[in-house]
């Protein structure tokens, strides 16, 4: 099957700083592809050399196996993490305008109803909440009938719950088939909507593989947690490796059946235990010892 975009050896210098460092992958077409990495990685310039909003020094983009031509940004849908909407529009207003920028757009009625824009197309585009903005963000993305889209940093600033209702919509678009990029800095986002991350530092691709992948190759066992107060019941000296971590102390386990049958036997209060399976950020601290939102 051939790629619906191949990324090959891409090197972009400013001045002296090396941003990105003969990136290469291949996103397979149906696929949540996610880039990874903390500020300065590299993966908003390699992001923007890939759409086309920025040209490499060396390497190539290929667009279902081709380069890109003229037609590839009839193709594709963007939405960026910072897109300028005029005040004086509606949002009602706003998707006509973009629609008709087209040649075979996306039934209106269609996209209104599949990113839940119906209750607020009479509002003015600077009256709209942070959720109601990302979804016509997205919903403008999508205007096209695009093959790729590019998702970038689509929920930061939003609250738990309209971060969840993006995700939600992102889900659906992605099981009709849609192949999309993202990029973000929330594991739990890249960990709920990813086939496959890449993880980016210092301009290079550093691993690579599905989240669950990722974790199995690079992090193992669990870590239990209980309140501060239970460690003197556990024991002075504790028995295994104890973190202190706030009001709580953290025991990384390859084996916890054997630390709870000992905790037991200790007669130690379970109350408000926690077992916590390693996560994309897990392995992306052990691989780089830097976290995400730096």
């Amino acid at each position: 099957m051939t790629a619906i975009i191949e990324v090959r050896n891409l090197v972009k210098h400013y001045r002296r700083i090396t941003a990105v460092d003969g990136v290469s992958f291949a996103c397979e077409p149906g696929v949540c592809f996610g880039l990874l990495g903390p500020n300065g990685a590299g993966k908003t310039t390699t992001i923007e050399i890939i759409e086309g909003v920025t040209a490499a020094d060396t390497g190539e983009v290929l667009f279902r196996g081709r380069p890109r031509d003229a037609r590839f940004h009839q193709e594709v849908g963007i939405m960026f993490q910072q897109t300028a909407l005029l005040d004086f529009l509606s949002v009602g207003e706003t998707l006509e305008t973009f629609a008709a920028l087209y040649r075979h757009p996306m039934d209106l009625v269609t996209i209104i109803e599949r990113c839940r824009l119906g209750e607020i197309l009479g509002q003015m585009n600077h009256r709209v909440s942070g959720g109601q903005r990302q979804r016509l963000l997205l919903a403008l993305a999508l205007v096209n009938r695009p093959r790729l889209v590019f998702l970038d940093e689509p929920s930061t600033g939003l609250d738990p719950q309209a971060r969840k209702d993006l995700w939600e919509i992102i889900e659906a678009i992605k099981a009709e088939g849609s192949t999309l990029i993202l990029t973000t800095h929330y594991m739990e986002e890249a960990q709920r909507l990813c086939d496959a991350v890449a993880i980016m530092d210092r301009g290079r691709i550093i691993a690579r593989g599905s989240p669950q992948a990722l974790i199995d190759r690079h992090c193992s066992g669990v870590t239990i947690g209980l309140p501060a107060d239970r460690l003197e019941a556990i024991g002075t000296p504790p028995p295994w490796p104890v973190h202190r971590v706030r009001d709580r102390v953290e025991i990384p386990s390859e084996n916890p059946r054997a630390i709870l049958a000992e905790l037991m036997r200790r007669n130690v209060d379970l109350t408000d235990m926690t077992v916590r399976s390693p996560t994309l950020e897990n392995v992306f601290l052990k691989l780089t010892g830097r976290k995400l939102a730096e």
